[in-house]
């Protein structure tokens, strides 16, 4: 019996371009009518995909995003815009 870790990789995913998905939530949103600041703040503290428009494949784009990456690149791009 060998002594060593394996290694497994999970099936391979795309890498995600969260601010373009933000974007494209946003836009949708606001073709909606809706306040996109107001519905991704819900979304974001609740976890109910709901509060995002089906409308251009928004819901679905956020949801490819888990939603603590999401807050913790919102929060370092925030402060990188401070100085």
């Amino acid at each position: 019996m060998d002594d060593q870790t394996r290694m497994f990789a999970a099936i391979d995913k795309e890498p995600v371009d969260t601010r373009d998905i933000l974007t494209r939530v946003w836009a949708a949103l606001e073709e909606k009518g809706y306040e996109p600041l107001d519905q991704i703040v819900g979304y974001l503290v609740s976890g109910d995909p709901s509060y995002i428009t089906a409308h251009g494949d928004a819901r679905r784009l956020i949801q490819n995003l888990e939603r603590t990456d999401l807050l913790e690149e919102i929060v370092a791009d925030y402060f990188k815009n401070l100085a």
